[in-house]
């Protein structure tokens, strides 16, 4: 094997690290993320959050009712998954079989931050098992939690998570951080329907797009209504349009 720059040699397996201490495997699952086009959100405000994504039909034979990126969890957490379409299956399954194994358990409901940390764990396992691989997805994960809130949080392939007032993921990750840090520096304690302007702004901004109800995915949870839910069109269109008369 060389011993220089090159990652010959050094990619073919998972469990071998390369001479500068890179596991190339890994970061070739970050990556694979970006192969989906997609570029979704997450925001959190004083007393709610949200997720937001595009929504691209990938075929006209195909019935859109049944292409989403947004997953309800339990009945007060639920997430979009951005990379690999069934690598994010399997994730959503995974996490929904650790929570109702929690609540068979322990009698109450998991939350967000425990699902976000047992994802994370597993992931993490799949990063030193040789016959294993990196899920090639992202997960960003809300939620409603009694003693915390409105909660979010952010699972990579590498098994790191970690709670955000703001994140992104997909191939515009740079760009939407970039301006929600501006959003979030200048209103961190934002009420619902701000969250949810800040995410259809940023996401709209980034891509140089004016989005159409049915090109975007929304999902929040509130103080008044911690049960996680998916925004119909008409309520996705009533946004856009106070965003539209506010610029």
């Amino acid at each position: 094997m060389s011993r220089g720059g090159s990652s010959a040699g050094f990619d073919r397996s998972i469990t071998i690290f390369s001479p500068e201490g890179r596991l190339y495997q890994v970061e070739y699952a970050f990556k694979a993320i970006n192969q989906s086009g997609l570029t979704s959100i997450g925001v959190r405000g004083k007393d709610s959050a949200c997720v937001i994504t595009q929504r691209k039909i990938p075929d006209k034979l195909v019935d859109e009712e049944t292409v989403s990126h947004i997953y309800r969890v339990t009945k007060h957490s639920g997430c979009v998954m951005t990379g690999m379409i069934a690598d994010s299956d399997m994730q959503v399954s995974r996490a929904r079989y650790e929570a109702a194994d929690y609540k068979y358990h322990y009698g109450y409901e998991m939350p967000p931050d425990m699902i976000s940390k047992r994802l994370a764990d597993i992931g993490q396992s799949y990063t030193q098992i040789a016959h294993m691989r990196p899920l090639g997805c992202c997960l960003i994960m809300i939620g409603w939690d009694e003693e915390k809130g409105a909660q979010l949080y952010s699972v990579d392939p590498a098994g790191f998570f970690c709670g955000f007032r703001a994140c992104s993921a997909g191939t515009k990750q740079t760009e939407s951080n970039n301006y929600l840090e501006k959003k979030i520096k200048k209103n961190s304690m934002m009420n619902e329907t701000e969250v949810i302007q800040t995410a259809i702004a940023a996401l709209s901004s980034v891509l140089a797009v004016d989005f159409k109800p049915s090109e975007i995915e929304i999902a929040v949870v509130s103080d008044k209504d911690p049960v996680f839910r998916k925004l119909t069109e008409t309520e996705i269109d009533e946004q856009l349009n106070i965003l539209s008369e506010r610029d």
